[in-house]
């Protein structure tokens, strides 16, 4: 329990969690301790353009992140390390670029996302079908490729702060988990794949004036 309550997630989940559990009671009838048709009636009305957005903010911010983490990790082993071998500065320098790459992955399929948002209009009160589909599929592609940039951008960060301090005692380790960090920068390549497939063919109707 101790390490849980630890856990740097558990301060981000937790009050999230709370947060959804005293919305889900307090909105719709008092009669009812969670109203599960008012809750889908919002649901039904939040605009596609809100998810497709979201979706869009989601994968730019968390890609950012993920490579501020692994930068951060990764930076500060270098220079600790560096200070009593200054000759592993210079080449360990890519694993910061490995990590800066994160966020290039994110940016450019945030960009991609933008070109397909256009005004969403209802139909007799209600969004249509293909609307609805490309607001879900943008949200659904934005979520996959920040999510995956941010675990990629821990994993680099991880694995390259233990490159620069393995360099430091033998250089002869370098090379060999230098290969271990290129494929840990893979993964961040996954998720752009799939978030562009993902959006690939989800295109809002035109709203005509």
């Amino acid at each position: 329990m101790e390490k849980l309550i630890l856990n740097p997630g558990f301060f981000l989940l937790a009050p999230l969690s709370i947060a959804a559990f005293c919305f889900m009671v307090g909105v719709g009838s008092s009669d009812r301790f969670i109203d599960w048709p008012y809750l889908w009636l919002l649901f039904k009305n939040i605009s596609p353009y809100f998810w497709a957005v979201i979706g869009v903010a989601l994968c730019v911010g968390t890609s950012i992140l993920g490579a501020a983490w692994g930068i951060f990790v990764t930076g500060s082993s270098l220079v600790g390390a560096a200070i009593r071998v200054p000759r592993i500065t210079s080449k360990n320098l890519i694993s910061i670029i490995f990590c800066e790459a994160v966020a290039i992955y994110g940016v450019i399929v945030a960009i991609i996302l933008q070109t397909k948002l256009e005004g969403v209009t209802r139909e007799q009160g209600l969004y249509s079908k293909n609307n609805m589909a490309a607001g879900y599929a943008i949200f659904g592609a934005g979520l996959t490729c920040g999510f995956s940039n941010l675990v990629c951008g821990m994993c680099v960060g991880i694995v390259g702060s233990s490159c620069a301090l393995s360099d430091a005692q033998n250089s002869t380790l370098f090379v060999k988990i230098l290969v271990v960090e290129i494929f840990g920068s893979a993964l961040g390549l996954f998720g752009v794949i799939v978030g562009i497939i993902m959006a690939g063919s989800s295109q809002f109707a035109k709203v005509t004036p």
